[in-house]
C-alpha cells in the first residue's frame, strides 16, 4: 500500500532522515515511534507531499486518497456537521450540481453516484463520528467560532475520519481527546477497512489498535510486527544482538591492532600485517543504539506535613459567580495518588485549580495546610516559555537569592546539564519544554503536584521516566491524563467529575472504562436493552469486586494482627522481662498453648486470605 524508498532529508545542516526505507502492509495500521526529535513529524511531512525528500520517493497505488490533519483548526460559522459532512468533497460536488444541472442524463447519473457512495446516509454517519468525540446534538449545531481550539481540531479529526481516505495518517490523533474519546477513537480504527499510519506515544493507545510498528531511530526505519509490548520484546533482544555483537567486533578491532603493530616492521610479516591493516579500515563500525542520558525526571522529596492536605466541604467552584462544580466533599492526605477522570468540559481543570489555589470556592469551605506547597503544570506553561531564554534564565528568574549551582542542580535534575541548560528554548524539542515547564514547578519541592496532562509532548520513554520519577516521589499527586498507562501505574484513588460534582469512584479503571461503554450513547448501533444489561453487568461486576476487595482487605488485617500477637508470645519466650503486659503472667507452658491456639487460627486467616485475593485477581483480570 505504501513504500518509503530510500528516504533522505537534510535540513539546518543536519541529516534527519537517511536512506529510510519500508513497506507497510496493505490495510495495516502501524504505528510509527521513536524518540522527540527522531524525525517522525518530518517522515510524516514527506509522506503527506507537503515536503519533498532530498533523495527518494514514496509509493503508493495509482488513484489512492491519503488523509492527513492540517496544523491548522478549522475555524467560522460553519457547524461541526456541517464541516464534517463537507470532507466528503465528492458527494458535496454532486449535491450541488444535482440542483444546478439541467441534463436529465446527467442528474441520472448524479443519483446513482449518490447512492453508490451511501451519500444519503452521511448526516447519520456524520452526527455517530462527532457523537463519539464528544459533540452531543446540540454541540454539534453551534457555529465553529464558540468552541476552543482543542475542540475544533476534534472536528477535523472527524472530518478525516468521514473521508475514509485509503491511507490515514494521524499524528498523535488522541492529543486533544478525553479518556472516553481515545477509547472510541480506538474502536473506530480498529473496525478502519484501509492503511493506517498512526504516530502516538500513548502504550496503550498503540496496542489496542495498531498490529505493526514502524521504529524511527537514528534517520532508518524497521517493521516490527505485533503491539507496542511485542516491539519492545523485540527491540530489546534486538539491543541485546547488537550488544553481543559490537563486544565482538571491537574485541576482533583490537586482535587486529595488536597483530599490525607487532608484525609491520618485519619483512617476513610485514604483507600480512598490511592486509590486515586494510580488513581494519574496511571494517564498518557496528550502529550503537541511541541512550539519550538527559531523559530525566526528579522531583525534589517535601518535608514532611501532618494530614490532611486539604479537606472540601460542600464546596462549589466556578467562573463569573456561575459555579461549575457544588457540593465538593474531599479530603487529600501528603501520601494520596489520585486520578481525576470525565469528559474534558465536565470540570477537571476547574477542580484542579481549586486544590492549587488558583480559584476560591464560591461556597462551603476549604481548609488546607498553611505550610503547603503546590506545583501545578499545564500545558498553558509550556506554550508560554519564552522562547529568546534559556532554561538557565528562567531558572534564575524563579529561584531568586539560590546560588547557581543550587539553580544548575534543579535543572539537572530534569535533563539539563550545562550546554543544554544555556540553550534558547526555542530550539528545545517539545518534550524538552515540558521537562523544563516540570523542573519550574517544583523547584520549592512542593507537597502537593497537580498535573494536567503531563504527557503530550513527551515519547513512550519519557513517558515511562516520568513514571518512575512519580512513584519514587514522597508528596501527594493529582494527575489528569487520558495516558491509561500512566493513569494505571500512578493512580490508587479515582476521582469522577461529572454532573456538576466530583465523587469518588468505587472501582479500578478498568471498572471505569466498564462504566464509561456501558453509557447509553456510547455505541448508537446497540438497543436500548443491549445498553441496559450492559450497564447492569458492569454495576454487577463493580460490586462484586467491591466486596471481594473488603473480605480481602478483612483477612489481610486479621492475619497481620495474628502475627503480631504470635510475635508478642515469641519475644515473652525468648525474653520474660521484656514480655508484653498481656502475657507476663502466663508461664511458659501456658504461653506455648496460647502460641499453638495462635497459630491455628493463622493458618485459617491465611487460607482465606489468599482465597479472596486470587477471587480478586480472577475478577480483575
Amino acid at each position: 500500500m505504501l513504500n518509503l524508498n530510500d528516504i533522505t532529508v537534510r535540513l539546518g545542516g543536519r541529516t534527519i532522515l537517511d536512506a529510510a526505507t519500508a513497506k507497510l502492509p496493505p490495510r495495516g495500521r502501524v504505528g510509527l515511534v521513536g524518540r522527540n526529535g527522531a524525525g517522525k513529524t518530518t517522515l510524516v511531512r514527506v509522506i503527506a507531499g507537503m515536503l519533498e525528500p532530498d533523495i527518494g520517493s514514496v509509493e503508493m497505488p495509482r488513484g489512492a486518497r491519503l488523509g492527513y490533519i492540517a496544523q491548522e483548526a478549522p475555524g467560522g460559522e460553519e457547524t461541526p456537521l456541517d464541516t464534517v459532512l463537507n470532507a466528503d468533497t465528492e458527494r458535496a460536488a454532486l449535491l450541488i450540481e444535482s440542483e444546478t444541472t439541467e441534463d436529465p442524463d446527467r442528474l441520472g447519473e448524479i443519483y446513482d453516484r449518490l447512492m453508490a457512495i451511501d451519500a444519503y446516509t452521511a448526516p447519520s454517519r456524520a452526527a455517530q463520528i462527532l457523537n463519539g468525540l464528544g459533540f452531543d446534538e446540540e454541540a454539534q449545531q453551534r457555529p465553529l467560532s464558540s468552541f476552543s481550539g482543542g475542540w475544533r481540531m476534534r472536528v477535523a479529526l472527524a472530518s478525516l475520519l468521514f473521508s475514509q481516505p485509503d491511507l490515514l495518517l494521524l499524528d498523535e490523533p488522541s492529543n486533544h481527546l478525553d479518556l472516553e474519546a481515545v477509547m472510541w477513537l480506538e474502536d473506530f480504527l480498529r473496525a478502519y477497512p484501509a492503511t493506517i499510519l498512526l504516530v502516538s506515544h500513548e502504550r496503550d493507545f498503540l496496542n489496542n489498535v495498531v498490529d505493526h510498528i514502524l521504529h524511527l531511530g537514528s534517520g532508518k526505519l524497521t517493521l516490527y510486527p505485533g503491539g507496542y509490548d511485542a516491539f519492545e520484546r523485540q527491540r530489546a533482544e534486538r539491543q541485546a544482538q547488537l550488544a553481543s555483537a559490537q563486544a565482538k567486533q571491537q574485541a576482533e578491532r583490537e586482535k587486529l591492532r595488536d597483530y599490525v603493530a607487532r608484525n609491520s616492521a618485519r619483512a617476513s610479516t610485514a604483507k600480512q600485517a598490511q592486509s590486515r591493516a586494510k580488513a581494519l579500515a574496511r571494517m564498518q563500525p557496528i550502529a550503537e543504539l541511541v541512550d539519550d542520558p538527559t531523559l530525566t525526571f526528579d522531583f525534589p522529596n517535601p518535608d514532611e506535613l501532618r494530614p490532611p492536605l486539604i479537606t472540601l466541604d460542600m464546596a462549589a467552584v466556578g467562573y463569573d459567580e456561575t459555579p461549575i462544580l457544588r457540593r465538593l466533599n474531599l479530603r487529600l492526605d501528603p501520601d494520596d495518588r489520585v486520578a481525576l477522570l470525565g469528559r474534558n468540559g465536565n470540570g477537571k481543570t476547574t477542580l484542579a485549580r481549586l486544590l492549587a489555589a488558583q480559584l476560591a470556592p464560591m461556597e462551603g469551605a476549604m481548609n488546607s495546610s498553611g505550610k503547603m506547597r503546590v506545583g501545578y503544570f499545564t500545558q498553558y506553561q509550556v506554550e508560554e516559555l519564552d522562547r529568546d531564554e534559556t532554561p538557565l534564565q528562567h531558572m534564575t528568574a524563579l529561584m531568586k537569592g539560590a546560588s547557581q549551582s543550587a539553580v544548575r542542580a534543579q535543572l539537572g535534575r530534569f535533563g539539563f546539564p550545562a550546554q543544554k541548560a544555556t540553550t534558547l528554548v526555542g530550539k528545545l524539542s517539545g518534550g524538552e519544554r515540558a521537562r523544563l515547564a516540570l523542573a519550574l514547578i517544583t523547584r520549592d519541592a512542593p507537597h502537593l503536584l497537580i498535573l494536567d496532562e503531563p504527557t503530550n509532548h513527551l515519547d513512550v520513554d519519557a513517558r515511562e521516566a516520568l513514571i518512575q520519577a512519580l512513584n519514587a516521589y514522597s508528596g501527594a499527586v493529582i494527575v489528569v491524563s487520558h495516558d491509561r498507562h500512566m493513569l494505571e501505574m500512578t493512580a490508587d484513588r479515582l476521582v469522577l467529575v461529572d454532573s456538576g460534582t466530583a465523587k469518588e469512584f468505587d472501582g479500578s479503571l478498568d471498572d471505569y472504562i466498564a462504566f464509561v461503554l456501558s453509557k447509553p450513547g456510547t455505541d448508537s448501533k446497540a438497543s436500548g436493552a443491549d445498553r441496559k444489561e450492559a450497564k447492569r453487568l458492569a454495576a454487577d461486576a463493580r460490586e462484586k469486586q467491591q466486596t471481594l476487595r473488603k473480605a480481602a482487605d478483612k483477612s489481610e488485617a486479621a492475619l497481620a494482627r495474628l502475627l503480631a500477637e504470635r510475635s508478642k508470645i515469641d519475644e515473652a519466650l525468648a525474653d520474660p522481662l521484656k514480655a508484653d503486659t498481656v502475657f507476663s503472667s502466663l508461664s511458659p507452658a501456658e504461653l506455648m498453648k496460647e502460641r499453638g491456639r495462635l497459630s491455628t487460627m493463622i493458618e485459617t486467616a491465611e487460607i482465606a486470605w489468599m482465597e479472596a485475593s486470587e477471587a480478586l485477581e480472577a475478577i480483575s483480570a
